[in-house]
């Protein structure tokens, strides 16, 4: 229903633009050099002020409102709820939410039938509510903006400050998206490190966080620091990163520099759509090309050489994965490549340098900043890949630099670690985040390594 109230509201927005464009050229019969603004400001205005606060009150009510409607119900149904945990009172919220919008649910019985009776009930008047919110909101706007066409009226500087006004909201909430999500993860981090030592899950060889509370020696309940040791996950991210790097550097920026100086515009106009293809594939279809075709290739080859290959392992993952990231590292290489002046070229052809000479003393060294950045962002993507990894290289939680081994990386550890209804009290579910903030770390210097290198060589090359 929501979602049909928006594309109604989109909807008015648009017939009210031409409705407003339309009277503001008639005021003047036409002639659009006496009115202050053009007619387009004047569309824009009508339907930002008929569409606008429209949509903000929908926008509120979606965020304001399953919370609003879960605390009446857990108000409603405080008896019943009374000597529950808070993670079994969320459960049952949650299923009664589900049975009521006809979803299915473990178990049920009489009172999440009731209350899934009274959740529908409650969200019912809301959207009712919304709705006539929403009629009474379009209809005021549309009649104060409508009423206030005139060739005299300044509707562009209004659009415009609506305009700037959305522009600093949008910034503002990329800006507190990013310290929302590193002060979660540094909080829950810091209730990790207060079960488990800093140094014991940095330097620790043994991760096995599924028996958190069955380790021998420890009391009823009480946590093994010893079993989160993350030295072997982050040992495996690094070497399935370094073996997809291997093949998609190399390989990625060839392919750059083929596209760049060597191929005609016949070639380049194919090869380099069909290229860029790669980067369209789901990766869990890469994963099953993994586990289907290049895990058994492996394993195959190096039984008939005398080598035991794992039928999941950091070789088979790292490959694919390197072919996953070659178009990022060849297409923004290939737009870097390209940005060089052509002066650069020119003079150094003019000194009798070779086509070769030129590309590798002149334009890679003035390409590298943007090189560098393409390179960074294939890192990037290849450490947070988890579906390659779960289907070709396993779980399995392994201290080896043996490519032929299976190993598992830290994105893999935190979506196991986050399967399922998990307590966010219990060290096990927590680890998740203590990883994550490493990640975090690990991603922020490699960034500012490359913005050093990137302004080292930018001031030598501006």
């Amino acid at each position: 229903m929501i979602g049909y109230l928006v594309l109604a509201l989109f909807a008015l927005f648009a017939v009210t633009y031409f409705m407003g464009r339309r009277r503001a050229l008639t005021s003047v019969s036409g002639e659009i050099s006496k009115l202050h603004s053009l007619p387009s400001h004047h569309g824009m205005f009508l339907g930002l002020a008929a569409a606008g606060p429209a949509l903000i009150a929908v926008a509120i009510w979606s965020i304001a409102t399953p919370g609003i409607e879960s605390s009446i119900i857990k108000s409603r149904f405080a008896a019943e709820l009374a000597g529950l945990g808070i993670p079994q009172v969320e459960a049952f919220v949650r299923d009664a939410r589900a049975i009521a919008f006809g979803g299915l649910v473990g178990f049920t019985d009489a009172t999440k039938e009731a209350a899934a009776i009274a959740y529908r009930s409650i969200h019912q008047t809301s959207i009712a509510i919304i709705l006539a919110l929403s009629a009474v909101l379009a209809a005021a706007g549309f009649y104060l903006a409508y009423s206030r066409i005139a060739p005299a009226y300044r509707a562009r500087h209004v659009v415009e400050r609506v305009l700037k006004i959305f522009l600093i909201l949008c910034s503002v909430v990329a800006i507190l998206t990013t310290v929302g999500i590193v002060l979660s993860l540094i909080f829950e981090s810091l209730r990790f490190f207060q079960q488990v030592p800093f140094y014991k899950f940095l330097f620790g060889l043994h991760w096995s966080p599924q028996s958190a509370f069955t380790g021998a020696g420890t009391e009823a309940g009480a946590v093994d620091p010893n079993i989160f040791g993350a030295v072997p996950l982050f040992v495996g991210t690094l070497l399935i990163t370094l073996i997809a790097m291997l093949v998609a550097a190399p390989i990625g920026l060839m392919s750059a520099i083929y596209l760049s100086d060597y191929a005609s515009r016949s070639v380049r106009a194919v090869a380099k759509p069909v290229l860029e293809i790669l980067a369209g594939i789901p990766t869990v279809v890469y994963g099953f090309f993994a586990a289907l075709t290049v895990a058994p290739f492996f394993r195959g080859l190096g039984e008939s050489v005398g080598l035991g290959v794992a039928s999941e392992s950091a070789l088979a993952a790292g490959v694919v994965m390197g072919i996953m990231i070659i178009p990022f590292v060849s297409s923004l290489s290939d737009d870097v490549i390209n940005a060089v002046p052509q002066s650069l070229r020119d003079g150094s052809a003019g000194l009798g340098a070779t086509k070769s000479e030129t590309i590798r003393k002149v334009v890679l060294p003035a390409a590298l900043p943007g090189i560098v950045s393409a390179m960074l962002l294939a890192v990037s993507r290849a450490i947070g890949e988890t579906m390659i990894v779960v289907m070709a290289a396993g779980l399995a939680a392994n201290l080896t630099l043996n490519p032929l081994e299976a190993v598992t990386t830290v994105t893999v550890q935190i979506v196991t670690l986050l399967v399922g209804d998990q307590e966010f009290d219990s060290a096990k579910t927590l680890a998740a985040f203590a990883l994550g903030l490493v990640l975090f770390c690990i991603t922020l210097a490699l960034n500012i390594i490359a913005l050093r290198v990137v302004q080292k060589y930018r001031e030598q090359y501006d």
